[in-house]
């Protein structure tokens, strides 16, 4: 239905909006600034909007000329708090904040897609929903939507969910992959705090000195995760802060770190989180200190529905070109709210390349670097592929109702 030549009219509009978005940046649940932007792109359309009311979300109905289910496409919109050093005219003008993750390029790409979607409404099987969403970034943003009803914002629950995510490194721009089942990992945090009693550091016998505690139980989970972890269903262990004490000759009463997990299963889930349990209580008593460990599961494994992803394989490389779509060899251990969309309803999870023609995709900064530039000529590959899927895919459900 849609080819780039169809967008290229677009192409101006939704730089312009992506660089107005990049320029004024918002975190978490609450992006009043940004909601307004996309508010405004969206003016004239033929629209069912609906406001979030814990999150300043968009959630926008197109109703098609003929009958037929809904399907849904998801744009993140929120940004990281890093200090931009990328150099673009267009930097972020928020001290300290920036989107580093290319959620800009979303946000208009899919603006693009309900611009291209609304002008052929007529030839649509069916209706589709729009997700305008904040807080991806450890904010469980889908979740929140999905308890406000987006699921179900066109009357009844989409058969199927697309979104996309674009990279600034890894892959040029004009290139995409995704692949079948699971496609992100699981993402949990534990956070280990160890209690002993304090002493001066020249009679350690006297205390319970937590430090070696803790420094013995973060090396004992690498080991913990390579001996009880199945190499084909992996799992990774990274302690990245870790907290004692406040002079080099006293031993603190208190010690503690705090960890990402990723996972790509439950099973293994599962087995990783008892893992931690068990091996912190066993050297906390061996220490004879004690432990609390506060283990938060917070994102599911992305995981894409088999057909789905086949779908919008074909469909890329019908856009793209053969060539330059292709099917990913193996998951990536990032994580992604989009998870919980999927855990509801099939669909698939598709990664966008927008790497810059000048760069190197081997060696360019990567997503969340301060210095992470992204190719603004992914918006037009966003904005028809996200169009190109749920036009197809409703044509599709009318073609197999027939």
């Amino acid at each position: 239905m849609f080819k780039h030549s169809d967008a290229l009219v677009l192409e101006d509009s939704l730089i312009r909006l992506r660089h107005a978005l990049h320029r004024e940046p918002e975190l978490g649940l609450d992006l009043p600034l940004t909601q307004r932007k996309v508010l405004d792109a969206l003016a004239g359309l033929p629209l069912e909007i609906t406001l979030g009311k814990r999150l300043t979300s968009v959630t926008a109905v197109l109703r098609g000329g003929r009958p037929g289910p809904a399907v849904l496409l998801r744009g993140d919109m929120d940004a990281l708090p890093v200090q931009e050093d990328s150099g673009v005219p267009y930097a972020s003008q928020v001290p300290g904040r920036m989107h580093a993750c290319g959620h800009d390029l979303h946000t208009a790409g899919l603006v693009g897609a309900a611009r291209l979607l609304a002008a052929r409404r007529e030839e649509l099987a069916g209706d589709v929903v729009f997700m305008f969403q904040p807080g991806e970034e450890g904010m469980r943003g889908a979740a929140l939507m999905i308890e406000e009803g987006v699921l179900d914002a066109a009357g009844s629950r989409v058969v199927a969910a697309y979104a996309l995510h674009v990279t600034s490194t890894l892959l040029p721009t004009g290139f995409a992959a995704v692949r079948p089942g699971p496609m992100l990992a699981a993402s949990d945090t534990v956070t280990v705090r160890v209690a002993g009693a304090g002493g001066h550091g020249s009679t350690p016998h006297s205390a319970k000195d937590p430090v070696p505690a803790v420094c013995e139980m973060v090396t004992a989970l690498q080991t913990m995760v390579t001996r009880t972890v199945d190499v084909f269903d992996p799992a990774v262990v990274t302690v990245g802060s870790l907290h004692a004490g406040s002079a080099g000759n006293v031993i603190p009463e208190h010690a503690e770190f705090e960890a990402t997990v990723r996972s790509f299963s439950a099973a293994t889930q599962a087995k990783v989180r008892a893992g931690i349990e068990q091996t912190v209580r066993g050297v906390a008593a061996a220490h004879g200190v004690a432990a609390d460990v506060d283990y938060r599961e917070n994102y599911p494994v992305t995981v894409n529905d088999p057909e789905e992803a086949a779908f919008a394989l074909r469909t890329a490389q019908d856009l793209l070109g053969a060539d330059h779509a292709f099917e990913a060899p193996r998951p990536l251990t990032g994580s992604e709210d989009f998870s919980f969309v999927l855990r509801e309803v099939p669909g698939a999870y598709v990664g966008l390349g927008a790497c810059p023609p000048d760069r190197d995709p081997a060696t360019a900064a990567m997503n969340h670097s301060p210095r992470a530039v992204f190719d603004d000529r992914a918006v037009l590959d966003a904005a028809v592929l996200l169009a190109e899927l749920a036009a197809r895919r409703l044509g599709r459900t009318a073609e197999e109702a027939v």
